[in-house]
């Protein structure tokens, strides 16, 4: 079964790759008439935005399952195996599994290719997606989380009508393939709302917000507001995350611990409270279940530690390294710190490094073994050079040498360095598949949580849907 499971990889991963967008429906439309329409077999949530969406949908999957409901959950991109992406109760699908189901849709993908329609076979992304709605009809489950893989209007998930469509912030990026200004990209991330459903929509620029606004008018649609109807009241920053007090449905909802770091990361537990609650018509959820729920969350690859002092992160554009870089900050206290660094081409490159130079005191450029639309190590360290200086720049196109010389360059007497691999969340799971084996997920065990700072949040200011909550940008 494992060498089938190798090859049937092989054999997806060979059709249209990710990064090529095909924009249309019309082929996930027509395989999944000829399934059944398996999208349609349960509720769906739908979670877009520009970063912070595989984390929120992590989070909705952990409270909904402590809620009594059994959940499938659709993400992208996987970290080290393509079934993370389809995970169903809390586990990803079994390699037997993912097989199983692509011997029962393959006849009729093989149908659809044939037709080619609009010059194009099934890629790969369409065809991943119908076997994660197919995998959760055939479960069944009670309800389906689901990840947009870039935009919305156009993206294959968006072939189900979401009951609760959730857009969280809204920044420049893929602008070659959404636009090149807030507007026309939150155009493309506000087609995931559909009449009648609830759409959840985290703080935004202004221009953003409006357009959201207009969508929500247009179709009938319910807006929760991030900064009216939700929001962050106040958090704690400690040890392993943060205590966060929460607006929603009832009121304040105070001390719950959630795993993660930074403000954002805080925005992205309102947002995913926000929609539950918005999923189950507005019923609260009880402290217990609240909290149970947090604690189940596991987020790899997102300012990760591993091997005492490394860290991982997929932050691969400036708004997402802006949140990182903070929440790393305030967590941490690693000096030096060294970054590794990988990224692909289409993205900000300079403006990456430019927002990580003040903090790193080296950076190691190297590069990713499973893709070529990275940059070289050596691309990546001439742009480096000129930001870092060349003496703070060093090249190894190996990842697992990067990090040994990133490690031994974090050395110091009093054993206070740290090394944070970043810029691609590629490159976060290529160094989490060298450095994390024989993984165990444990449940929480009640661990005392300690306190290190005590100062709430700044308030939402200049940004849309509000006059309250966290001020920073992801």
């Amino acid at each position: 079964m494992i060498d089938e499971f190798t090859d049937l990889v092989q054999d997806l991963t060979a059709r249209w790759p990710e990064h090529r967008v095909a924009p249309s429906l019309s082929r996930v439309g027509a395989l999944c008439g000829l399934l059944g329409d398996p999208q349609a077999a349960m509720p769906v949530i739908m979670i877009t935005g520009t970063n912070g969406k595989g984390s929120t949908a992590i989070m909705v999957d952990a409270l909904l399952r402590s809620a009594g409901l059994r959940t499938g959950r659709f993400t992208s991109p996987h970290l080290e195996s393509v079934t993370e992406r389809i995970v169903i109760d809390g586990q990803p699908i079994s390699e037997e599994d993912f097989v199983r189901t692509w011997e029962d849709i393959a006849p009729y993908v093989a149908m659809v290719d044939e037709q080619r329609l609009d010059g194009v076979t099934m890629t790969f992304f369409e065809v991943i997606t119908c076997m994660a709605y197919a995998a959760f009809a055939d479960a069944p489950v009670d309800v389906a989380v689901v990840e947009v893989g870039m935009g919305g209007l156009w993206d294959a998930t968006n072939i189900a009508d979401a009951a609760v469509a959730t857009v969280l912030p809204v920044a420049l990026d893929h602008q070659h393939l959404l636009g090149d200004t807030l507007e026309a990209i939150a155009a493309e991330k506000a087609g995931i709302i559909k009449p009648g459903a609830r759409a959840v929509l985290a703080g935004q620029e202004p221009a953003v917000a409006s357009v959201l606004m207009e969508r929500c008018a247009e179709v009938g649609a319910v807006p929760i507001r991030e900064g009216v109807e939700f929001g962050v009241l106040g958090r704690i920053p400690g040890v392993g995350g943060q205590v966060v007090r929460f607006d929603a449905t009832n009121g304040a909802l105070g001390e719950l611990f959630v795993p993660a770091h930074g403000s954002a990361m805080a925005r992205n537990a309102a947002a995913a409270l926000a929609t539950v609650e918005a999923l189950l018509a507005g019923k609260p959820l009880g402290h217990d279940v609240l909290d149970e729920g947090f604690a189940r969350v596991r987020l790899p690859g997102r300012l990760e530690l591993v091997r005492e002092r490394v860290i991982l992160d997929g932050a691969h554009n400036p708004a997402a390294t802006i949140a990182s870089r903070d929440a790393l900050l305030e967590a941490y206290t690693f000096e030096p710190l060294i970054g590794v660094a990988a990224m692909m081409r289409d993205k900000d490159v300079e403006e990456v490094l430019r927002l990580w130079e003040p903090v790193m005191a080296q950076i190691v450029c190297t590069q990713l073994a499973s893709t070529t639309r990275c940059l070289s190590a050596e691309e990546l360290a001439q742009v480096a050079e000129g930001i870092f200086g060349a003496e703070r720049v060093r090249v190894e196109p190996s990842m697992v040498e990067a990090i040994d010389i990133a490690v031994h360059a974090s050395e110091d007497d009093l054993g206070n360095g740290g090394v944070l691999v970043t810029g691609s969340v590629i490159a976060s799971g290529e160094a989490r598949s060298l450095l994390v084996q024989d993984e165990v997920d444990p449940e929480f065990d009640g661990t005392t949580f300690e306190e290190t700072a005590s100062a709430d949040e700044p308030f939402l200011g200049e940004r849309g849907f509000g006059d309250h909550g966290p001020g920073e940008n992801e």
